[in-house]
């Protein structure tokens, strides 16, 4: 007994630690806080008609006046000089003059609907429920992410369309019931966050969007944008030159020039821009096109992107005559009147998807449940746990007290895998919400240092994953097993299942896997990590290391 409350204390040390409250500046990593800023942007607008309604009102009062005033210039003070002697007409002229000139003029009317309109604005900003600046990075950053990923084509992403080239034409991957084009602006904070960066490969594709569109879009200003075209050649000038493209650096900054001819900053660009060209003069055969850079930390990328874009298993990994689907019982007596359909997908590593595993009302309480828990989803980093831009989504932890389903949940494991799933032998059921291009980086469930958060539970390694398919997606979000060279598409409703460990307790490397970004939709999912001890007489130990 003692033993038991000691793992239950751990296992609330590291959920204490998850539930830390972070700043307001993740609303990208989590799609539901992304819905939600819909509402916010509702309450701005209602705010916008009633400033616009308040502002027509005191132009209409405006354009009373003026009719009057010409009217009388018009009809009167054209007329007779007899006119004027009208004391009458001279008392309203002066009186125009002294008073309501200067009503007219320093009215605070517009200043105060100003003010209105601001005040509205800036009790939203204090409710924290606007999105911060690394909101708008990290949304950037998933624009990239599904660009790479995907392979997807930028001038079609500008356009609103999903487009990866194949065979030299341009092949939609997804279409969008509605398809919104980006701005010459949107499309310069895109590339100004990969300028930040220093990420030329990606500023460069986006800069050039943002300067073909600010140049149709002619000289006009709009209030809303923050770049301009000047801006939009500064950065894209510099782009180029750090990616060793001279020559075009030196065509923008000499149209920059036309615009700013006495920036002297970009004067001095141009003169060394055209010594270099000089020096060094461009080969007709060189290949200036851009080249993505390599990766030090993903050594796997290759692979990870190629299973992403399959967006499911190829057809040919199902002629292994000993991969199969059939209703499954487990010899249990609470599944021989109502097997489940399963279908095994991978024999090394064993991974199994148990199709309708919950039921839609069951899924939608369990997010409901989630919902005022969420956070941003942590990795383990040494002994501590931390943020990472590998892992972009918010999760919570649902112990079986929060509400009888999860109980059920549990209940419906044990049947299908024999295990046990009660804490301190399994961790209490994780909830996860994706963000824009919402991902994680291949990686192990199992904890592959000895130093991990994982063994504070004191009940061993992550022997199992049973991960439940919350929702269904648009497209995107696959789980990607690296080395066993095969991806599984989101199915939802549904469990995938599969063993971190061999029988000797060594990790699996072939368990190596990932969550592809998602491109489009809302992807949910549920974790059930369980542990070594408590499973002894449900999956014996081996010395074989190849069980």
């Amino acid at each position: 007994m003692q033993y038991y409350f000691k793992s239950i204390f751990s296992v609330c040390v590291i959920i204490n630690m998850i539930l830390i409250p972070l700043s307001f500046g993740e609303m990208y990593t989590s799609l539901l806080n992304v819905k939600q800023a819909i509402i916010v942007e509702r309450q701005l607008i209602d705010n916008l008609e009633t400033y616009i309604e308040h502002e027509s009102q005191r132009l209409e009062d405006i354009k009373r006046f003026y009719a009057k005033v010409s009217e009388l210039h018009s009809e009167v003070y054209n007329g007779p000089s007899a006119a004027m002697a009208n004391p009458l007409v001279a008392f309203t002229l002066i009186k125009r003059l002294q008073s309501e000139w200067i009503n007219l003029i320093y009215s605070d009317e517009a200043q105060e609907n100003t003010q209105a309109f601001r005040s509205g604005y800036e009790e939203v900003e204090e409710e924290g429920s606007l999105p911060k600046l690394e909101d708008l990075q990290g949304a950037a950053n998933g624009l990239m992410r599904l660009q790479d990923v995907y392979a997807l084509q930028v001038g079609g992403l500008v356009r609103g369309h999903f487009q990866r080239i194949t065979n030299g034409n341009p092949i939609d991957i997804y279409s969008p019931t509605i398809s919104v084009p980006l701005s010459g602006d949107d499309c310069f904070l895109v590339g100004k966050v990969a300028y930040e960066l220093e990420d030329y490969y990606h500023s460069v594709q986006w800069l050039e969007e943002s300067v073909r569109l600010f140049r149709g879009a002619g000289r006009g200003w709009s209030p809303e944008n923050e770049g301009t075209l000047e801006d939009a050649l500064d950065h894209l000038a510099f782009s180029h030159f750090k990616t060793g493209n001279i020559s075009c650096a030196l065509s923008l900054s000499q149209e920059l020039l036309n615009h700013d001819p006495m920036n002297r900053r970009v004067l001095k660009n141009v003169e060394k821009y055209e010594r270099l060209l000089v020096d060094n003069p461009p080969l007709l055969s060189a290949d200036t096109g851009l080249k993505r850079p390599n990766t030090t930390y993903l050594r796997t990328r290759n692979t990870y992107e190629r299973l992403c874009r399959t967006q499911g298993t190829p057809p040919m990994r199902y002629e292994n005559p000993r991969l199969f689907c059939d209703y499954f019982n487990n010899d249990s007596p609470g599944l021989l009147l109502q097997p489940i359909r399963r279908e095994v997908l991978s024999l090394q590593p064993y991974v199994v998807l148990y199709h309708s595993f919950i039921t839609g009302s069951e899924a939608e309480r369990i997010k409901d449940l989630a919902q005022t828990g969420l956070r941003r989803s942590v990795v383990a980093s040494g002994e501590e746990q931390a943020t990472a831009e590998y892992r972009i989504s918010k999760s919570t932890w649902l112990k079986d007290t929060a509400h009888p389903i999860i109980g059920r949940l549990d209940q419906r494991i044990t049947l299908l895998t024999s295990l046990n799933v009660q804490p301190p032998f399994a961790e209490y059921l994780q909830v996860v919400n994706y963000g824009i291009g919402g991902h994680y980086e291949p990686h192990f469930d199992h904890a592959t240092s000895a130093s991990s958060p994982i063994f504070r539970l004191n009940t061993g390694n992550r022997v199992a994953t049973f991960m439940i398919y919350l929702s269904s997606v648009d497209a995107g979000g696959s789980t990607a097993f690296i080395h066993a060279n095969f991806s599984v598409p989101v199915v939802e409703n549904a469990a995938l299942f599969w063993w971190n460990l061999h029988r000797n307790g060594q990790g699996d490397g072939d368990t190596l896997h990932a969550g592809c970004p998602v491109l489009a939709g809302d992807k949910w999912v549920a974790n059930k990590w369980i542990h070594e001890y408590g499973q002894e007489f449900q999956r014996r130990c081996s010395p074989n290391p190849e069980e």
